[in-house]
């Protein structure tokens, strides 16, 4: 139990020491910018290389990649509801605050240094996440806020394969779905990299760690932040009560308080939300989910 405190204790430290850097001027948002490219690009590619190289692809993981795009269709379609009588720039806000789950950047560093056994269920479930977040969400949006009337499918599919780690994915998925095996020189080359991505990630966090906000925006900021911690309370009481084994429990539960994916405030901004308005919520969401997810461990520990 003690571990996992400290575990998340460092883990706040990392994100505190690149908000200071920041602070003091050392460092720059821009700097989190480059380093959030090095993650998506290199160090996260690592971890997915690494953590299937030696997976067994069961019926039960494939169940996982399923649950992503239903939890992900699931807070779209209430984020709708909540705001189908708002004007266009708050139902953008609430589409992009609400749904998606920040893995790559979050919760798998998160999981790899407190919770390694359960990288293949978060993972699994981040190709779900995926396939919506880096392909058809921003379609969505735009579908549902007038911008387009059309879902172009080959729109969705070029920005999915512009995705690294998502193609990562989908390569090593195959791979391992018919046992093949990854060159040990691979993962020689591969696993010193991917323990960067830790500390990386939760650095690059603090870089963006923003907390200035129009006053005019801070109730929409904390009814966005209500919506999208409520879902996943109501998420975690019915998966707390359902018969599935304590690691699956512990995972689903650490997934339902994700922060908000720092890939949806690039594609609400480029809709027309103002970047420091999504840039608070997630940089509030950020330090609510740490220590939930701690607290979501020590009790399934």
């Amino acid at each position: 139990m003690s571990a996992i405190i400290w575990q998340s204790v460092s883990l706040f430290f990392m994100i505190f020491l690149g908000f200071i850097m920041k602070r003091v001027g050392i460092l720059t948002k821009s700097d989190g910018t480059m380093i959030a490219r090095v993650i998506m690009n290199i160090t996260l590619p690592a971890v997915i290389i690494v953590n299937f190289a030696t997976l067994s692809i069961e019926k039960g993981l494939l169940l996982f990649i399923l649950a992503g795009v239903l939890w992900f269709s699931l807070q779209l379609t209430i984020a709708y509801f909540y705001t189908r009588h708002r004007e266009r720039t708050s139902k953008v806000l609430f589409l992009f605050g609400t749904s998606g789950f920040n893995i790559g950047n979050f919760t798998l560093p998160f999981v790899q240094s407190v919770a390694p056994l359960g990288i293949p269920l978060v993972s699994m479930f981040d190709v779900g996440n995926n396939l919506l977040l880096s392909g058809a969400n921003k379609i969505i949006v735009d579908r549902i806020t007038g911008d387009s009337k059309k879902i172009h499918l080959k729109n969705s599919l070029v920005q999915l394969a512009k995705s690294v780690p998502f193609m990562i994915y989908l390569i090593m998925f195959f791979l391992r779905y018919f046992e093949w095996s990854i060159p040990e020189f691979v993962l020689t080359l591969t696993q010193p990299v991917a323990a960067s991505n830790v500390f990386l990630s939760m650095f690059m966090i603090g870089l963006y760690l923003e907390f200035r906000l129009p006053k005019d925006s801070i109730k929409e900021v904390f009814e966005v932040l209500i919506l999208r911690y409520g879902l996943g309370a109501i998420m975690i009481a019915i998966i707390t009560l359902s018969p599935l084994d304590n690691l699956t429990k512990s995972m689903l539960c650490l997934l339902a308080l994700t922060p908000i994916p720092l890939f949806s405030i690039m594609l609400a901004v480029v809709s027309g939300v103002k970047e420091e308005v999504l840039g608070f919520a997630a940089s509030i969401s950020f330090l609510i989910s740490l220590p939930l997810m701690t607290l979501v461990l020590l009790i399934f520990h």
